[in-house]
């Protein structure tokens, strides 16, 4: 796997305004992702994982330090440049799914095609690809209101990875899911790290997702407090 850094960060630093003060939520942060990696961002509510995750999807700006994501530098840049670093280079796995409801399965996982502006007939084979890669190609004509919890979230993943991007960023994927399920959308995940070769970060609290994950780094009062690298995890590294 090329060593390749996907995520820089040095010095970060994030407050936001509380009356007539401030609350810092990120302290001091230093942290570098490479190619490939599988990580989790650990911690208690409040901790300020999700907000350090926003950051580094170019979601929320820091207050003081440098971050860079992909090879751009995500300080001072304007709303359009972090939005065309999403769209073509970045994938988004939330809680809530986020699907659109008057989409079906396919149209849903299509949509990023379609920003990306990949020509009609090239996107129909990519979007059954990615469909496919999740266990739902029966499901391409169903609309969300038809899918369990488990499929709807499997929706969102094809979703996040049709374009291949370089970086996908899950806030707790598996938070709405029971175990079964959990494990099933970890499978599918760790499938697709080892395939594409796409870094993962989750920012989770979710003990189920533990064991999948090859680095952990535990979050408290948005300070890291501790970085270690699994090597026991649940996923195959050998290619």
């Amino acid at each position: 796997m090329e060593n390749s850094l996907v995520v820089t960060i040095k010095n970060l630093v994030k407050q936001f305004p509380v009356g007539g003060d401030y609350f810092t939520a990120l302290k001091d942060i230093n942290l570098n992702i490479t190619k490939g990696e599988f990580t989790g961002l650990i911690g208690p509510s409040g901790s300020g994982k999700t907000t350090l995750l926003n950051i580094i999807g170019g979601l929320d700006s820091p207050t003081k330090g440098k971050v860079s994501a992909l090879g751009n530098s995500l300080n001072d840049t304007s709303h359009n440049v972090r939005a065309r670093l999403r769209r073509k280079h970045m994938g988004f796995i939330f809680q809530s799914y986020n699907l659109l409801p008057v989409y079906t399965v396919f149209e849903n996982v299509e949509l990023p095609l379609i920003l990306n502006n990949v020509e009609m007939k090239k996107r129909k084979a990519i979007v059954k690809e990615a469909v496919a890669s999740v266990g739902l190609s029966n499901k391409l004509d169903s609309r969300p209101n038809m899918l369990s919890g488990g499929e709807c979230q499997r929706t969102a993943i094809a979703r996040a990875i049709v374009h291949q991007p370089g970086l996908v960023l899950a806030d707790e994927p598996t938070a709405n899911l029971d175990a079964e399920n959990s494990h099933h959308i970890m499978k599918i995940l760790t499938d697709l790290n080892q395939k594409l070769d796409t870094s993962f970060i989750f920012a989770t609290h979710d003990e189920k997702i533990m064991d999948y994950l090859r680095r952990i780094i535990h979050l408290d009062d948005g300070q890291i407090t501790e970085d270690e690298f699994i090597k026991n995890s649940k996923v195959d590294t050998s290619k």
